[in-house]
């Protein structure tokens, strides 16, 4: 009994590679007969694994999605890897998820070896979490927004604008963008020709989907694109500023999220960035500890002369 379910695990360690197995081939790492295999075969699937078989010589075995999840096999580097995403995901902006995230942590640090236990502690001990508190975004519509995506299905939606107003949008969805604060959807907007950067904590799917639709390619990498259109289209004020430093220096900086750089010679740099309030993004632009120039808009050179009296006031004469 004991060798039987070592050679169980052993199998469904090699149908988890995500390929073919010809059964002569599964036979010989085995060290069995291709009837132990097809015996085998059929254990699994008492167990709940869909493993199909295609038969002849161009035949063979592969393990499919099943209506059930059943147990997994993980070697040692993908235990822990899990371990610290469902940490993360524990304290992250997906809406609801932290709770399920800790039974499931929970559930693998019971089975998980000292060793292992171990490394994972270590990591939680020497990590603390910088991540903003930017808003969350519900599990069921990251999964239906993905959902649209694989299935290449229009996605039919309401939205709520910067300007707050509601609206029913349909879109082809491209990619999701996680910027480690906010979640977006890259799509191209059906109604309006084009490509659109939307808030995914600001959509509400509807259903059904609409029709199928052929993939688009972005004029740019989904990123790079989503970034750009958060750091212009996305806040209620726009602006460009100039950073007395390298385009590289810069990036060390800033987050991510924060928008677009472009280099203008090795020792200035153009960001083009914004914010819903331009108090925090005079503060936000400041604590760079760089040099800069604002060139839009006109309303944030405004706040800025204003921060400069009330500071040059709070620090008295000379």
């Amino acid at each position: 009994m004991l060798e039987t379910s070592m050679r169980l695990l052993d199998l469904l360690s090699l149908l988890q590679a995500g390929r073919d197995w010809g059964g002569a081939a599964l036979a010989e790492r085995l060290g069995v007969t291709p009837r132990t295999v097809r015996n085998d075969i059929d254990r699994l699937r008492r167990l709940g694994y869909r493993v199909r078989s295609v038969p002849g010589r161009a035949g063979g075995y592969r393990l499919e999605a099943g209506s059930e999840m059943p147990p997994l096999l993980l070697d040692d580097e993908e235990v822990v890897a899990v371990a610290v995403g469902l940490t993360a995901a524990a304290s992250g902006s997906v809406e609801g998820i932290e709770e399920t995230s800790l039974r499931a942590l929970a559930k693998l640090e019971q089975t998980m070896p000292a060793r292992l236990r171990q490394r994972v502690d270590m990591l939680r001990e020497a990590t603390v979490s910088a991540a903003g508190g930017g808003p969350t975004v519900s599990a069921a519509t990251l999964t239906a927004i993905a959902d649209a995506t694989r299935r290449r299905e229009q996605l039919r939606f309401d939205y709520v604008g910067l300007d707050g107003e509601p609206s029913r949008r349909r879109a082809e969805p491209h990619r999701l963008v996680y910027t480690g604060r906010r979640w977006y959807l890259l799509a191209w907007d059906a109604d309006r020709r084009d490509w659109r950067t939307f808030r995914a904590d600001r959509i509400r799917p509807r259903v059904p989907n609409g029709p199928r639709f052929e993939p688009r390619e972005p004029p740019e990498e989904a990123a790079t694109h989503v970034r750009r259109g958060v750091g212009s289209r996305a806040w209620r004020y726009q602006a460009r500023i100039i950073l007395a430093a390298s385009a590289a220096e810069a990036a060390g900086r800033l987050p991510p999220e924060s928008g677009m750089l472009r280099p203008i010679d090795e020792e200035r740099c153009m960001w083009e960035t914004g914010s819903d309030s331009l108090h925090d993004l005079a503060l936000f632009t400041a604590r760079l500890d760089l040099p800069f120039t604002v060139e839009s808009p006109l309303e944030l050179k405004d706040r800025l002369r204003e921060l400069a009296a009330r500071f040059a006031a709070a620090a008295g004469p000379q």
